[in-house]
């Protein structure tokens, strides 16, 4: 009876990620590689920064009037008003 020898396996790493889906578009198909992004004006980078603060507007003044009212409740009920 002769034991077959296992193979071994060898791996190389070329660094890149186990599954990159980073070309790949929602209908299945690769798309060519993207040419590198210019780097963004200082006209872009504040309008993003500033779409992003007025989303943030109204949760933060919703946030502000429930700590007020919490602030108003506790002195109403230690007598410190």
């Amino acid at each position: 009876m002769s034991k077959k020898k296992k193979e071994k396996i060898i791996y190389y790493d070329d660094n890149s990620t186990i599954s990159d889906m980073s070309n790949v578009t929602r209908n299945g198909r690769k798309e060519p590689p993207r040419q590198p992004r210019r780097q963004s004006t200082w006209k872009e980078k504040w309008a993003t920064y500033w779409n992003a603060v007025k989303m943030m507007i109204m949760p933060m003044c919703v946030v502000l009037l429930i700590i007020l009212v919490l602030y108003v409740v506790m002195m109403l009920a230690t007598g410190n008003w």
